[in-house]
């Protein structure tokens, strides 16, 4: 085909240009406009072009409307599986920007680190006033931490109880992404990570910092660990999502002091940005940051992490928790009915529901699972066994 010359091309001419002939010119002249400077004729020409022609403005409008949704759309990763692959995608899509003046710093203590290797990274504990206590290799370096331990939602499922966490990363999908969840991790020193363990949080008033300028505190006689006051919020509130999600149970004490943080140390700017790149990742959004759930006392959880991942299991492949009921686990599929929700009230109920059978005709919507359920925002019934 023969190249059109574009500097013969006047502005008045444009309109009678054909279909053919402007997608013979427009990627010649897309990326020359780019690329050249505003003296380049292909750049006139495209110029005039855009202003005197109601088909190339069209077609230019399309044009990068496909290579922003493109370029958009490259920029979610998948959600990781694995607690390997979750703490490379949190260096990578979450905490990139943050080792260096970042909002927060280190969760516990706030200071800066230099990223090392995939994941890892190395502090200046005389820069940020940290003071090394016992483990010296740990007091140099980052991890990246469960906020809520591995260990507390790894009790309260039935693969711990047979062989610990290694049996839960073989055997348990839902451990697998509880692990995996990236809402629940955050960058820390590692001393403090190894400090804090698996301790209850709690208020330590009369405890001294043991970690110089480093706010956080530990009682290892008491087990209790006192976060700094930056990020009490961000604790509570990763709490409540992960017991909700997961269908965890909290203790009272517990529940009473992270209701109290979550007033106290309302959402910051930071923790909604993190929730957001988080949200890119992982598909979904922490509730209780955003505002769309709330936690009271005694709150009831959605379980909706559970019956995702249970949805996409194989129902021979589903572990136990610890409190299972065997009964309804060994119901076939042919015997489950379907999940009814009531369109006025929104709320959905199962089989075991005494009013499954007592709403309208009229009223009810059928999901095939509690996720789909949850998903469109009903909430399960309170009279279920």
């Amino acid at each position: 085909m023969a190249r059109i010359n574009i500097d013969k091309i006047s502005a008045s001419s444009t309109d009678s240009l054909d279909w053919h002939c402007a997608f013979n010119i427009l990627p010649c002249s897309f990326i020359q406009l780019i690329k050249q400077p505003i003296t380049d004729p292909c750049v006139k020409f495209l110029r005039n072009l855009f202003l005197s022609s109601s088909l190339l403005r069209s077609l230019l409008a399309t044009f990068s409307l496909i290579s922003i949704v493109f370029i958009s759309s490259s920029t979610f990763a998948a959600a990781p599986t694995t607690f390997s692959q979750a703490k490379v995608a949190l260096k990578k899509h979450i905490y990139f920007d943050q080792n260096n003046h970042g909002a927060l710093g280190t969760l516990y203590c706030g200071c800066d680190w230099q990223w090392v290797g995939s994941s890892g990274g190395r502090i200046d504990p005389e820069r940020c006033g940290y003071t090394i206590r016992a483990i010296e290799n740990r007091g140099i370096r980052t991890e990246i931490e469960h906020i809520v331990p591995a260990s507390w939602f790894g009790q309260q499922r039935q693969c711990w109880q047979n062989g610990g966490r290694k049996n839960c990363n073989k055997n348990d999908p839902v451990f697998s992404l509880m692990e995996a969840d990236l809402h629940n991790m955050s960058v820390s020193i590692g001393e403090l990570n190894a400090n804090r363990s698996n301790y209850r949080f709690g208020l330590l008033p009369s405890t001294p910092q043991q970690h110089g300028l480093c706010k956080s505190k530990v009682d290892f006689k008491a087990r209790v660990f006192e976060p700094r006051d930056e990020v009490k919020g961000l604790v509570a509130r990763v709490n409540f999502y992960m017991h909700d999600r997961y269908n965890l149970t909290m203790s009272e004490p517990q529940q009473r002091l992270f209701i109290a943080w979550n007033k106290q140390f309302p959402v910051s700017r930071w923790e909604l940005e993190r929730d957001q790149r988080i949200t890119q990742v992982m598909g979904h959004s922490n509730g209780f940051v955003t505002g769309k759930r709330t936690w009271s006392f005694k709150h009831r959880n959605s379980g909706i992490g559970v019956l995702t991942a249970t949805a996409k299991t194989p129902r021979t492949q589903l572990p136990k928790t610890v409190n299972s009921n065997k009964t309804r686990t060994q119901k076939s599929d042919a015997a489950v009915l379907p999940i009814r929700g009531n369109r006025n009230s929104k709320i959905y109920h199962t089989e075991n529901c005494s009013s499954y059978n007592s709403m309208k005709p009229s009223n009810i919507v059928n999901f095939s699972s509690e996720a789909d359920a949850l998903n469109a925002g009903y909430r399960k019934a309170k009279n279920c066994r």
